[in-house]
């Protein structure tokens, strides 16, 4: 007999994935449950995590997820899609969003209770990236409200809130630039293809159709028309194997023309076999057993893990933040984020004070005494007044062990982190960075995205070249420098408001970007090297993972952790924001509130300066190691 779970949200969850298998009218459909972002693969879909508790927010938002990815799955033809997806990134945007509406329109056609839950995920997401609280349509989406618009629509139901002002923001411009070509939609909604199409016209009416590339139909009906007549080709010879332009030519040639050709000719011919009979004696000579020397086999991208594949690397970029941006953004963007969070300042103040604080008290003053040269020590001078033939002491003090050394801080900036994450992320780094500064530590500051959503210029290369399998990952990255740890911190304090510029926030390919930081620090001529990693998550890009195996990237995140944990030459930690970090770093902790960060931080860099180990492994949260 099984034994019975003690988890109560377990009979809901085997309930939820049973729905979930009818929905998509597929009973192989594996469903699991994660804290990594939602997905789904051919074969395998992935929920939101539902903890212990069961949450109403929780219930919707699993409830949500599960019907809208079983639609997609159920109404989705991954090849009638590839077929007519545009090459652009925003073209391709609009697409996506254009046909996730369409998938969630006929499901709540043929299954209305399917609408209310996926109600239920786009208010989630409404608020998760704060869409309540845009004012300007230049800061909203517009392939997210173009597909809020198409759902609209076609269902003919009010959206979310926070879905509904994006939605109305872009709205009229839609209207007036599409209006005509959306006004038969519902008559599309049911056939892939000809929606794929309507898209495309979309997008073309939007100003967009230069990212389209090449129509697929009339490429179809280029290559009938080649396949039904071929031309035929005068240059060609003929049957007989004779080309008469060319005996023409020849016969038209002066004499002396024809004797100097000739002349080259044999000269040529000379040269040749004197060539090939070079290359025989060479190895007629090569000792037997011995074969040519063969041009030595390209670097692995990934020290950590050989088998990484990368499509192509061109089009990444390590950049300094100073160069995204002109200095007057900048200085606008960092005013932006100051005033953001301003109440917020004196509490991070308070912590980076108290951090110091601990720092300065572990500087317990060690002396070397009975020098014979160095600071005169006064305590020892009643000797030479008692003795003057005693000579003078000098005493000096001792350097403490934590100043030799260089902390990086390594924040994602993935568009999950858009809103209050990332600004706290920023604002932390900043006053943590001139704490260590005051306590002569080195800071590094550094971010990493990638430079488009689901695919650039990588990918668009992949698509140009016919698509190979398995490509590896296919973005292109983007590595900044907010601060480095030469450079003092007065000098780049405006760059950490480049993290508040809209549209920075990208993608995340977590095991890249670790094993960039770990290469800059090795470098480092610091005694001590501590490098922490800010994500909110999993490594996630949507271009790589529909083409790779659904580990792809978190498998190279474990293998680059591995490989830094085992070199021991850095010292590594981590903090998840809302998402569990410690299943990837032994050194982690979890906070569920962004506003624990500035305390987590803290305390995890107080704790690495400890000089009592079971201190350090107490608030680190760790076991004391063997």
């Amino acid at each position: 007999m099984a034994q019975q779970s003690d988890n109560p949200a377990d009979p809901f969850k085997k309930a939820l994935a049973e729905a979930t298998k009818v929905v998509a009218d597929d009973a192989d459909l594996s469903v699991t449950y994660s804290v990594d972002p939602p997905g789904a693969t051919n074969d395998t879909v992935r929920l939101p995590q539902v903890s212990r508790r069961m949450t109403r927010g929780e219930i919707l938002l699993a409830r949500g997820t599960a019907d809208a990815l079983a639609l997609r799955h159920k109404y989705h033809d991954a090849s009638v899609y590839n077929r007519y997806v545009p090459n652009g990134n925003m073209a391709r945007d609009l697409y996506e969003a254009m046909e996730t509406a369409r998938c969630e329109a006929v499901g709540a056609r043929y299954m209305p209770g399917t609408a209310s839950n996926i109600d239920a995920k786009i208010a989630n997401e409404a608020m998760r990236k704060g869409y309540a609280d845009i004012k300007e349509a230049a800061e909203a989406p517009l392939a997210v409200a173009a597909g809020y618009l198409v759902r609209h629509l076609a269902t003919g139901r009010d959206l979310p809130p926070g879905a509904s002002n994006v939605m109305e923001l872009w709205q009229g411009y839609i209207e007036q630039q599409a209006g005509g070509t959306l006004e038969n939609i519902d008559e599309l909604l049911a056939d892939q293809a000809a929606f794929a199409k309507l898209a495309r016209q979309v997008i073309t009416d939007l100003g967009y159709g230069d990212q389209l590339g090449d129509d697929p139909d009339s490429l179809d009906e280029d290559d009938l028309d080649e396949n039904e007549a071929e031309p035929e080709n005068d240059d060609q010879p003929d049957s007989t194997g004779q080309d008469d332009s060319d005996d023409d030519q020849d016969m038209d040639a002066s004499p002396e023309q024809s004797q100097e050709e000739q002349q080259d000719a044999a000269s040529a011919s000379v040269t040749l076999d004197d060539m090939a009979e070079a290359e025989m004696a060479e190895e007629a000579e090569m000792p037997e057993g011995d074969a040519p020397m063969e041009p030595p086999a390209p670097q692995p991208h990934s020290e950590a893990d050989p088998d990484y594949i990368v499509y192509q690397t061109e089009n990444d970029e390590e950049v300094r933040a100073e160069d995204l941006a002109e200095p007057a953004e900048l200085e606008r963007l960092r005013a932006y984020l100051d005033q953001q969070l301003d109440p917020l300042k004196g509490a991070v103040s308070r912590l980076a004070n108290k951090l110091q604080r601990r720092l300065q008290a572990q500087q317990n003053r060690s002396w070397e005494f009975d020098l014979e040269e160095g600071m005169l020590d006064a305590g020892r001078l009643a000797r030479v007044v008692a003795n003057p033939t005693t000579p003078l002491s000098f005493k000096v003090e001792k350097d403490t062990e934590f100043r030799d050394t260089c902390v990086t801080l390594l924040i994602d900036n993935s568009g999950s982190m858009r809103g209050r994450p990332i600004s706290i992320a920023a604002i932390c780094a900043d006053v943590l960075a001139r704490t260590l500064e005051r306590c002569q530590v080195k800071v590094e500051i550094l971010g990493f995205t990638t430079r488009a959503w689901k695919g650039g210029l990588c990918r668009e290369q992949w698509l140009a070249e016919g698509r190979p399998q398995q490509p590896g990952r296919l973005n292109d990255l983007r590595h900044i420098i907010y601060k480095s740890a030469d450079a003092p911190w007065r000098r780049t304090r405006p760059n950490l408001g480049l993290m508040m510029k809209e549209g920075l926030l990208k993608e995340n390919i977590d095991g890249e970007a670790l094993e960039w930081a770990h290469k800059r620090m090795a470098g480092r001529p610091e005694a001590r090297k501590i490098l922490m990693v800010i994500s909110d998550g999993a490594p996630v890009d949507d271009s790589t993972l529909s083409v790779n195996p659904a580990n792809y990237l978190e498998k190279h995140l474990r293998d680059v952790i591995a490989m830094v944990e085992k070199k021991k030459i850095v010292e590594l930690i981590a903090i998840g924001i809302g998402h569990d970090v410690t299943r990837y770093y032994d050194r982690a902790v979890t906070i569920t509130d962004v506003e624990q960060l500035a305390g987590a931080m803290t305390e995890q860099l107080a704790s690495l300066f400890d000089s009592d180990p079971r201190a350090r492994a107490r608030i680190m949260g760790m076991k004391r190691a063997s």
